[in-house]
């Protein structure tokens, strides 16, 4: 019979913490998220991103656009931390 009491005890303590942690997390007020913080959160526009989305959306017709080649290549140059050719100091024949 103290088997029985116990577990129906526990189980009234377990159904008040559990209420108990209900309303408290229903009764917390949110910060407010301040709208100059917002745009620090959010990534500045990137045109190779957005030219790489394109490049996706394609599909297998991209392998043949100039746009996406060029933006391949860009994107493999950032990635590797080359310097693009056209920024690339160019060197002479003399040594």
């Amino acid at each position: 019979m103290e088997g029985k009491v116990l577990a129906r005890i526990a189980a009234i303590v377990f159904v008040a913490i559990a209420i108990t942690a209900t309303v408290i997390e229903m009764t917390r007020e949110e910060a407010p998220v301040s709208a100059s913080s917002a745009p620090a959160l959010q990534p500045s526009a990137d045109p190779l991103r957005a030219t790489l989305r394109r490049c996706q959306q394609l599909g297998e017709a991209a392998s043949s656009d100039a746009d996406c080649l060029a933006a391949w290549a860009e994107n493999r140059d950032r990635f590797l931390g080359r310097t693009p050719a056209s920024d690339a100091p160019q060197h002479s024949g003399d040594h």
